[in-house]
């Protein structure tokens, strides 16, 4: 019997097999649970790129899958329409969605033009309010929320730039929505995960310097794994973190902890 037998829930934000919100959705099938999800609408609908790649992924098991632009309040109605059509009610919500203008993301803050600033926060703070805002009607007591952020909202990371300050903006949701929801018996967590090769990961300068310092300076001196990461996330969504609300589990082999490199720091070959 798995953990998630017989629960239901949303997922927005698999872009490819290697999205750490697809790491997480394969824990959460292998434990029984049943899930719609959302892709990015194609910019020219006769292609469906978006849509057929995610489609390759979770066609076996997906429920409903719909597009979802997470500025455009129609598209949210629609997808938690669909969850209360097809589940009635909802356990858990997963929202791994962020975005910044690459030309913003690549400046120095003080260079982030006012609409990239306002693109970036809309879309990967924002959307959780505005998700939390309709999942809290079709949520189960008991439900859950989870969302990814990074080290760099609670710590400076050259390079991740205006998205560490998006970052710090949502992991403060996180916390406000745990205390406006725990009434409802609805928990809201995050997950910071070390640097993982993603797609939003390749747009991060200087990537690969980034997983040597990771393995270096990380107290179990190496890198994780995407695995280790859908764990943890299946975790944060089930029964078994019923009494953890308002937090942000780091998920980087201890990475978080470091004040200095340890005496045999090396960067590797």
């Amino acid at each position: 019997m798995g953990l998630f037998d017989n629960k239901t829930g949303v997922v927005f934000g698999i872009a490819n097999d290697h999205s750490l919100a697809w790491a997480i959705t394969r824990e959460l099938h292998s434990e029984g649970a049943q899930m719609g999800f959302t892709h990015l609408p194609d910019k020219d609908p006769k292609y469906r790129r978006m849509e057929r790649r995610l489609r390759k992924l979770v066609d076996p098991f997906a429920q409903f899958v719909l597009p979802c632009e997470v500025r455009n309040d129609r598209d949210l109605d629609q997808v938690f329409a669909a969850a209360r059509e097809t589940f009635g009610e909802i356990d858990f919500v997963l929202h791994s969605i962020a975005y910044a203008p690459t030309y913003d993301l690549k400046e120095p803050t003080y260079n982030v033009s006012r609409d990239g600033f306002l693109v970036a926060m809309e879309i990967s703070v924002y959307s959780l309010l505005a998700i939390a805002r309709r999942a809290k009607d079709v949520l189960k007591p008991g439900g859950s929320i989870l969302t990814l952020t990074y080290l760099g909202g609670e710590r400076v990371i050259p390079g991740y730039n205006v998205m560490g300050i998006c970052k710090a903006a949502l992991d403060r949701s996180v916390a406000y929505l745990a205390n406006e929801l725990g009434p409802r018996g609805i928990r809201v967590n995050a997950l910071s995960a070390g640097p993982v090769r993603t797609l939003s990961a390749s747009a991060v300068g200087e990537f690969d310097l980034m997983m040597r310092l990771y393995q270096g300076m990380a107290p179990m001196r190496r890198n994780i794994t995407p695995e280790e990461v859908g764990k943890a996330g299946m975790f944060l969504l089930s029964e078994l973190a019923g009494g953890i609300t308002g937090e942000v589990l780091h998920v980087d082999a201890g990475y978080h902890a470091m004040g200095a490199p340890p005496p045999d720091f090396s960067f590797g070959d």
